[in-house]
């Protein structure tokens, strides 16, 4: 597996991970979520990505992988859900980085994203004190920020961060320039959403807000691409991979044989640069005014 650097933090990253969100599915049975995230490890997928709000994936890591815990890379999310603590505040943020430790079974965490709070809170400072905190006390490794928008970009000129996580796919294309000016400024940087839902198998509009909204933007922009292909799976995730900003993009799902054949898309390399090129000039002549979506 390509392992890249990621940012000044001193760790090394796979060109794909494993978003752990729906091996936190409560409907998914508990051995199918240990194969998975064995499964996961097994192919090289040696990073790692949940958060508190993924169900039960993170006591499902801590209770698979604690035996393989130098294995892989762990990257987790907090700001919100603790009892009896406000969401978004110093106490509430340290108390998630101890209770994230305890659900993994790890004394230290690689990353810990605070979870696409807004540009108020980032500025008001508690929430990074808090980060910068539990980092001194050896409680996390790389205090880093997840979101989109106009808070992701402040988080990046913050200097109070050594990586990020941002949306990036074919329907949006709206951090390409934060993602590369973060790598610029030191900082790793994650890609996550980079199948959008998978809009090309869609067939009437999606229920779920975002998803339907990735199906109608993916339905105004293939026409403009300018080619065809009989695998969008691969070339959306080849697209995202291989970009100048990206470190590591994370792919989730609970089926073991489509993290193979997504990690095989993956490895293949980079699409040629005239489709890379087409691409990004279809989003800049179709949805340049389109917002990132949260």
């Amino acid at each position: 597996m390509q392992r890249r650097s990621f940012g000044q933090t001193g760790l090394a990253v796979p060109i794909m991970g494993f978003g752990a969100m729906q091996a936190g599915d409560p409907a998914l049975a508990e051995d199918s979520a240990a194969r998975l995230l064995n499964h996961a490890l097994d192919i090289g997928l040696t990073l790692i990505d949940t958060a508190r709000s993924y169900g039960v994936s993170e006591e499902r890591i801590g209770r698979h992988l604690a035996r393989r815990r130098d294995e892989f890379i762990l990257s987790t999310k907090v700001g919100y859900g603790i009892a009896g603590l406000q969401d978004w505040t110093y106490d509430c943020v340290v108390a998630g980085v101890d209770a994230a430790r305890d659900r993994l079974r790890v004394d230290v965490i690689d990353i810990v994203h605070l979870h696409s709070c807004s540009s108020d809170l980032l500025e008001g400072e508690a929430v990074t004190s808090a980060l910068e905190r539990c980092a001194a006390d050896g409680k996390l490794r790389v205090a880093a920020y997840s979101g989109d928008g106009s808070p992701l970009r402040y988080a990046i000129a913050s200097g109070a961060f050594g990586s990020i996580q941002a949306s990036l796919n074919l329907c949006d294309q709206q951090n390409l320039r934060p993602l590369t000016e973060a790598r610029a400024c030191g900082l790793g940087t994650i890609a996550k959403r980079p199948l959008a839902g998978q809009p090309w198998r869609q067939g009437d509009p999606s229920a779920d807000a975002v998803h339907a909204e990735y199906g109608r933007r993916f339905a105004a922009l293939q026409p403009e691409f300018g080619f065809a292909t009989d695998d969008w799976e691969a070339l959306a995730l080849r697209f995202v991979a291989y970009e100048p900003g990206v470190d590591c993009v994370v792919v989730g799902g609970t089926n073991p044989r489509h993290l193979e054949s997504n990690l095989a898309a993956v490895l293949a390399g980079p699409l040629e640069p005239a489709q890379q090129a087409s691409i990004r000039g279809a989003f800049r002549r179709i949805g340049s005014d389109w917002v990132g979506l949260i």
